[in-house]
């Protein structure tokens, strides 16, 4: 993993990152975060260009036998993506049922623990900057940006400091750029493009968010 790493960590990766969206610095952008990874290195591009932090909750839907693998992702409206993978595959409909139910559960209780006396920030008529540490099959990041634009943002971007192939061809019509340090077609997990790659705790989160906006 060591040998391939590209960044040393994910503020190294946000740094990168926010270099590469300075053309949006002072223009108020709200920068969104897919917990929990993602919000660490939102803070810091939050407060390189001047914007507002905050959270988009998503949670992907597992597969059969190996809930890590991504066929899917909700929002917290009950919004499904399913990938070509899920539908070629004839997922079973009682698979997909108790995923989405237990998966919009999660989603209501990281809010609750993330957010409990905040509303969501509005996206209407705002550049919003939608960040997550990496992706994989991009299954998580469709449903963040498909729950941004339903609230019509003047301008939506997707940021990552990696990402497979496949998921930057699923993810660019829905966004109006998409800013991606490295494209990879040797794409096994996130953490292989890091050599220090932590959990993020949820006291973690609730800490960075409790701090206020990027800003300041």
């Amino acid at each position: 993993m060591k040998a391939t790493a590209t960044f040393a960590d994910r503020a190294q990766a946000a740094q990168l990152l926010a270099t590469e969206l300075l053309q949006y610095r002072d223009r108020n952008p709200l920068v969104l975060a897919i917990p929990r990874g993602a919000v660490p290195m939102a803070q810091i591009i939050a407060a390189r260009l001047g914007g507002e932090l905050d959270i988009v909750l998503v949670h992907k839907l597992g597969a059969p036998l190996n809930s890590e693998y991504a066929i899917g992702s909700i929002d917290e409206t009950g919004w499904v993506y399913l990938s070509p993978f899920a539908e070629a595959a004839e997922i079973a409909s009682a698979h997909l049922e108790h995923e989405q139910r237990q998966q919009l559960a999660a989603l209501q209780k990281k809010r609750a623990l993330f957010r409990p006396f905040k509303p969501p920030a509005d996206p209407a008529g705002r550049v919003v900057i939608v960040v997550d540490d990496g992706l994989a099959t991009g299954a998580t990041m469709v449903a963040a940006l498909h729950a941004v634009r339903a609230r019509q943002p003047a301008t939506l971007i997707c940021a990552v400091p990696v990402a497979s192939i496949e998921s930057l061809d699923i993810i660019r019509p829905l966004a109006d750029d998409v800013v991606c340090l490295l494209a990879s077609a040797n794409f096994n997990a996130v953490g292989q493009f890091y050599r220090d790659f932590p959990q993020v705790s949820d006291d973690a989160v609730i800490q960075i968010l409790a701090a206020g906006n990027g800003a300041g």
